[in-house]
């Protein structure tokens, strides 16, 4: 009867948590670390019981805070779940009336009216329930969504080594199965466990009036049951723990492999993969046999203490019965409470798991929601006219994943407005970089960058991405029409500027092409179009609200010729009036630049135009003679698809490796 009370093994954990790669893993880290040495693990370990209490005891106040917007939901449940408690707790006592007279027999009319008086208290048990139980979801439903908009709001406005240094599917999973169990079980835990104290007190309180005696032999062997308990509740724990991680491990390959489906693919890893994964399943197994065996442990020892109990209740209350002490009608009453008094005892360490779960799920929610940016983008400068004279004065930067690397090292240079300059070097030198820094993704560690001879974080976060656009070597386009992919971040703009948009960046003709033209879907991440059709699109999105700053990052550099023709063609007319930073490898994207800027190791080595870099036979000689060369080796079938390109719109004349 009480023996299944205290203890419940947290399936819910195991099989609600599959993406969550990093919930535990501090934990598991942290209790590691405490065997390390053994002469001191028994004080290491009662001091991080002390700090995982407190811990515990803080997140579990946030999770209370966070219901504070819902009082009067949560107030009113409360009302409810009382009077549903309370008339719930009478039950019984009617009942073991019932039994009394239906024996005795006295009179129909007191059993029919004991029976109604059942029935009332049963119906308006029923009705409070019900309410109790619709208030306390719509708090629920209220204080997920809270959770999910508060949190995506900390998460977007995170700065960018935030998400070089963090997997999707872990903030996904932050989103998803985090924010769910935190506000389902810290909600519907506060329901369950005040209508557990308040039946366990009601029901020790019928069950002292019913018989004092039986009270005390029930309650006597509460000790030796939470003993039992908490042994095979420190074991399972541990198991939990293990099958915890050993799921996400396995989940970590399946959500590997089908994000990089087409490399599997094309190297016919499918059954490697599949073993990979089975093998990855086989060690949760493990650990799940581990726990079934346990269990099937705790489940023979509960059933024993549980038949014991019940024969000594029987025994001693058969002998009350005979010796008049106490009903028979009572005794069953007694009996009845005995049960409700474990359910309810129940809910209450089921409240203790789902609140651990809910605490270790919350851990890394509010992780993120207290995480500050490591800069703010809380400018206010917007000037009405922006010219786009950018100066780079001395400028300095590591990533945050390596700081020791100086990927820029004091670099300097400026572009003045209506100028295009271009960025070339090796991979690896520090062009991407210099983009990245000039659209505020990253604060330099030293020196200022300039805008207008305005510091970059004085202006307007919006005001600055609506005067800058970047358009970088693999666009992301969203599964939304062509229309609002271009219309990204300028959603008020026209469909006449839409359009005119694509027009210029040669996209319009094979959008109209399309069945539902400018309303047909680009698919996820643009899927639905090739690799030259997302950069038109992205260029288009780039030039409909008409920047004075134009960023091309590689814009050309994974495309066919033809594809790669039409997209310069973009380009070039829409240099005009712009100041234009262009990073490519490829010689007839920056030899008609106003300057080329050599990056190399972090620094400019070499500037100057494409005539007078050649004439210095420097590193920018290297770069083109490397590229001719390149270029030589390409098969005749590759001429052939660029001469069609040619045809239709001559380039400016290359020189060959002999005039270098």
């Amino acid at each position: 009867m009480l023996t299944r009370l205290y203890f419940t093994p947290v399936h819910r954990q195991e099989d609600s948590n599959t993406l969550t790669v990093g919930v535990n893993s501090s934990e598991a880290g942290s209790q590691q670390s405490l065997v390390s040495n053994e002469s001191s693990a028994s004080s290491l370990q009662s001091n991080d019981e002390n700090i995982q209490i407190s811990s515990y005891s803080a997140t579990t106040w946030q999770l209370l805070k966070l219901c504070k917007p819902d009082w009067h939901y949560i107030f009113g449940g409360f009302i409810f779940l009382l009077a549903a408690s309370v008339t719930e707790i009478f039950i019984p006592y009617f009942e073991g009336h019932v039994i009394n007279d239906i024996v005795k027999s006295t009179s129909d009319t007191q059993i029919r009216d004991a029976i109604i008086t059942l029935g009332l208290i049963t119906f308006a048990t029923s009705v409070c329930t019900g309410i109790r139980g619709g208030l306390f979801m719509v708090a629920v439903a209220r204080m997920n969504i809270r959770i999910r908009n508060l949190l995506f709001q900390s998460v977007v406005k995170q700065d960018i080594s935030f998400f070089d240094q963090s997997t999707t599917g872990e903030i996904t999973s932050r989103l998803t199965s985090d924010v769910t169990k935190m506000s389902d079980e810290v909600t519907l835990n506060i329901n369950t466990f005040l209508r557990g104290i308040i039946k366990v007190i009601g029901t020790t309180i019928f069950m002292f009036v019913l018989s004092f005696r039986l009270t005390v032999v029930t309650l006597i062997s509460l000790p030796l049951i939470a003993i039992i308990v908490d042994y095979f509740g420190e074991w399972y724990k541990k198991l939990s723990k293990s099958v915890q991680d050993s799921l996400a491990s396995a989940n970590g390959v399946a959500e590997e492999v089908c994000s990089s489906i087409k490399t599997v693919r094309s190297f016919a890893c499918e059954s490697y993969e599949i073993q990979r994964y089975a093998k990855k399943l086989k060690i949760t197994y493990g650990h799940k046999l581990k726990q079934a065996i346990l269990y099937a442990g705790f489940e023979f020892t509960n059933e024993m203490l549980d038949l014991a109990i019940t024969v000594v209740t029987l025994y001693y209350g058969g002998h009350l019965v005979i010796t008049g002490q106490i009903s028979g009608g009572m005794f069953i009453a007694f009996i009845l409470y005995q049960l409700e008094m474990g359910e309810s005892v129940e809910d209450l360490g089921e409240v203790y798991t789902g609140l651990m779960q809910a605490v270790g799920a919350a851990d890394k929610v509010f992780e993120l929601l207290d995480r500050k940016s490591e800069f703010t983008c809380n400018g206010t400068y917007a000037p009405a006219q922006l010219s786009g004279h950018i100066q780079f004065k001395d400028v300095s930067f590591s990533y945050p994943s390596n700081r020791e690397r100086m990927v820029l090292d004091k670099v300097s240079f400026e572009a003045k407005p209506g100028e295009v300059i271009a960025l070339v070097g090796q991979s690896g030198s520090g062009k991407s970089t210099c983009i990245s820094l000039l659209e505020r993704f990253y604060e330099p560690a030293s020196g200022e960058i300039l805008i207008d001879s305005h510091p970059i974080s004085e202006y307007d976060h919006e005001y600055l991405h609506r005067k800058m656009a970047l358009v970088g070597q693999e666009p992301v386009l969203f599964a939304r029409k062509l229309e609002e992919n271009i219309a990204y971040g300028h959603e008020n703009c026209e469909f006449e500027d839409i359009r005119q948009s694509a027009i210029e960046a040669n996209a319009d003709e094979f959008i109209q092409d399309l069945h539902h033209g400018y309303g047909a879907y680009a698919g996820e991440r643009g899927h639905n179009l090739s690799g030259g059709q997302k950069q038109r699109i992205a260029i288009a999105r780039a030039i409909v609200r008409k920047p004075c700053i134009l960023l091309l990052d590689e814009a050309t550099s994974a495309l066919d010729a033809y594809s790669e023709h039409l997209v310069q063609q973009a380009i070039k007319a829409n240099c005009k009036n712009r100041t234009v930073i262009i990073i490519a490898h490829r010689l007839s994207t920056v030899e008609d630049a106003d300057r080329i800027l050599v990056i190399d190791k972090g620094k400019v080595a070499e500037e100057g135009n494409h005539f007078s870099l050649l004439a210095k036979n420097g590193i920018y000689t290297k770069l083109v003679k490397n590229q001719l060369l390149s270029t030589s080796k390409d098969s005749p079938q590759q001429d052939e698809l660029c001469s069609d390109a040619d045809q239709k719109s001559p380039t400016t004349p290359s020189l060959t490796t002999e005039e270098i």
